[in-house]
């Protein structure tokens, strides 16, 4: 068997994850599925005084760390991987009583966590309502044209939190003027001008845009002159 490291002090015994068949050099038992090197011989954890002791995988940092901190004994659990020519650690064992308080501990805390999403779930979509009717308002105010309808649905589109659109960035946020007019003149252009057929047939983006371009001053200019109406 490979040479172990011993483990640095605090951590407990050792315990290892044989790859053969071992069998208890003291009570006979075996093969083993978890052993304790004593003397460089093997031994059972009923032998070696850790039957008791309950496994836990790696895995879930915070459970492991509460566990070994609720538990009067625990024990570091390895096994050699013959690729990487080292023990790996598997987990640990650790007292049954334990792992249940620890894993109350960690149940409190992500009902906290949930608890936590939930509140910021809310406040975020609260401030894009605010949000979004504030960029209404100020597509209206420079567009008293366009319908109420569908300045409401170009402020949704460009205000989706994490899309990257406009009104995502720094000057949308600010409400610049020409981040709206850009919300706005790109509203225009996918769904009052043949632009989207243009790039499904085939047209390159910039050639599309040039011949759309005038459909889409047209109705800007419309809705920055026109009062409009409320539909």
């Amino acid at each position: 068997m490979a040479h172990l490291v011993t483990p640095p002090p605090g951590s407990g015994p050792l315990v290892i994850q044989p790859l053969g068949r071992k069998h208890c050099a003291a009570c006979r038992s075996g093969p083993l599925s978890l052993l304790v090197l004593e003397d460089g011989t093997p031994r059972c954890l009923d032998c070696a005084d850790l039957g008791h002791l309950v496994f836990l995988p790696r895995g879930d940092t915070a459970l492991t760390r509460r566990s070994r901190e609720e538990s009067a004994l625990s024990a570091v659990v390895v096994r050699f991987n013959r690729r990487k020519n080292r023990y790996e650690r598997q987990g640990v064992l650790v007292e049954e009583a334990a792992l249940a308080r620890a894993e109350e501990r960690c149940l409190a805390d992500a009902e906290a966590r949930r608890r936590r999403r939930e509140r910021d779930t809310q406040r975020r979509a609260a401030q894009d309502m605010r949000f979004a009717e504030a960029l209404t308002a100020e597509i209206r105010r420079l567009f008293p044209g366009c319908p109420a309808a569908r300045a409401q649905a170009i402020a949704a589109h460009a205000s989706v939190r994490g899309s990257g659109r406009v009104g995502r960035s720094a000057a949308g946020q600010a409400l610049s003027e020409d981040a709206v007019s850009s919300a706005v003149a790109a509203s225009v252009r996918h769904v009052d001008t043949p632009y989207d057929q243009l790039l499904m047939s085939g047209v390159p983006r910039k050639e599309a845009r040039r011949r759309t371009a005038a459909g889409v001053e047209a109705v800007l200019w419309e809705w920055r002159t026109s009062g409009g109406d409320d539909g």
